[in-house]
């Protein structure tokens, strides 16, 4: 299926829909395995729930480029799904809140075009280096020509979490990189290098940078570390910045061969990369583009501005003023004031027959079901509700994520509003 079948039935599909478990997608296998639907009423419309396991979310499923952390992200198979089946090739699919680009990067390897756009400069770090991917080679042999030099220390005390040579190695590093830029010589190469180092800062294995501390996608504060540094009675020992980067970089290229990578180097250049407000995006052309998959931020579940210091550090951003920018609304009223006008820069962009997939959650100890706040919010910008997909799988990792309860029968749960700019 895809978008060049108008007359495409998305509720017949849905509910005809079964997940193959071999994880590719089937249909009328087991009627005792068809989707499950309810309804819910917005404004005075029926607006149908389906509920079923639509694609798994096995990370060894994802293709390997996916693996950098990032905080609040869904997973690949998430756009993946609405991808293959709302879109053709070379359409354009775009992420207005982009994260680390998973919806971007999964458009890109199935040969669509792509637009991502993030308020934080941290997304088109770390997610437009692995559309304009260098080879291999070229990370080696650029890596071993810059010069580390020694006794550097960094402008903030960071002695809880490296050892005082790679604390200069990074430092070193950091000032390499910025120099490129000053002088405009900043190419692919360095862009995945400066990827590469952002997201190796700190972690809780050997191949970061840092001592053990929390995972990678949030970085504690410099006083929290010392006390995980007194509670685990450990020091930071030396680690070899060179060779974690070309580690992590053989790591998320090893599912990708030349003409892979020559594939996604050439959607690159067609690519649009943002850092704007969700709302106005003027580098965006009315009515092009054929697929919107993204979630936004929810309320003030996640602190930005805290989880990322390090990495802004280390890229030059001020974390700050960033996190002014990011919509991080307390209550529920101010949140869908932003949406709302989220939607109408979406309307105006989408082409018509286009598709919006807006992953939320249920949040607040499912207090706040956000697809029933979301609903209207689409509506009145002029889409066409065509329902809410929860896709149930199997738990397999984190207990509680983001305020989603996990329900009885041990599964986890993705909720995607559905829209359709409907001529």
């Amino acid at each position: 299926m895809n978008s060049s079948n108008i007359c495409f039935d998305l509720n017949t599909y849905l509910l005809n829909f079964v997940f193959n478990k071999s994880h590719s997608l089937s249909l009328f296998q087991n009627k005792e395995d068809n989707t499950k639907t309810e309804y819910i009423k917005i404004n005075g419309n029926n607006v149908a729930k389906y509920i079923n396991e639509f694609w798994t979310s096995k990370q060894r499923m994802a293709n390997s480029l996916h693996e950098v952390s990032y905080r609040a992200c869904f997973k690949s198979q998430l756009p993946r799904f609405f991808i293959q089946l709302l879109t053709g090739k070379s359409d354009i699919v775009y992420d207005p809140f982009s994260g680390r680009g998973t919806t971007v990067i999964e458009a890109a390897l199935l040969g669509r075009n792509i637009i991502a756009n993030d308020v934080n400069p941290l997304s088109t770090i770390i997610s437009k280096p692995r559309i304009l991917i260098p080879t291999f080679a070229q990370i080696e042999k650029r890596i071993q020509q810059i010069n580390f030099k020694e006794d550097l220390k960094a402008d903030i005390d960071l002695s809880m979490f490296f050892h005082p040579k790679t604390e200069s190695e990074i430092v070193s590093l950091k000032g390499y990189l910025e120099n490129r830029k000053k002088k405009c010589q900043e190419d692919n190469i360095d862009l995945w290098i400066r990827m590469i180092a952002t997201n190796r800062l700190t972690g809780h294995s050997k191949n970061f940078f840092s001592v053990y501390t929390l995972p990678p996608n949030q970085a504690v504060s410099q006083e929290r570390q010392k006390k995980i540094n007194l509670k685990l009675n450990q020091k930071p020992q030396h680690k070899n910045v060179k060779k974690i980067i070309l580690i992590k970089s053989a790591d998320l290229l090893k599912d990708l061969d030349s003409k892979k990578v020559a594939f996604m180097h050439n959607i690159g250049r067609r690519s649009l990369f943002l850092n704007h407000d969700a709302r106005n995006t003027p580098e965006i052309k009315n009515s092009t583009v054929s697929l919107t998959v993204t979630s936004p931020p929810f309320l003030d579940v996640v602190r930005y501005d805290q989880d990322n210091w390090l990495r802004c550090w280390f890229n030059n951003i001020d974390a700050k003023n960033i996190a002014k920018k990011i919509t991080m609304s307390k209550n529920v009223h101010q949140w869908s004031l932003v949406m709302a006008d989220v939607f109408k820069e979406l309307y105006r962009i989408t082409k018509d027959e286009g598709w919006v997939a807006f992953e939320v959650g249920e949040i607040r100890n499912k207090k706040i079901k956000l697809e029933e706040i979301v609903l209207p919010l689409g509506m009145r910008a002029g889409f066409k509700a065509q329902g809410v997909m929860i896709n149930e799988q199997a738990f397999t990792k984190t207990s509680n994520i983001w305020g989603v309860e996990n329900n009885k029968r041990g599964t986890n749960s993705n909720r995607i509003v559905i829209f359709q700019k409907c001529s």
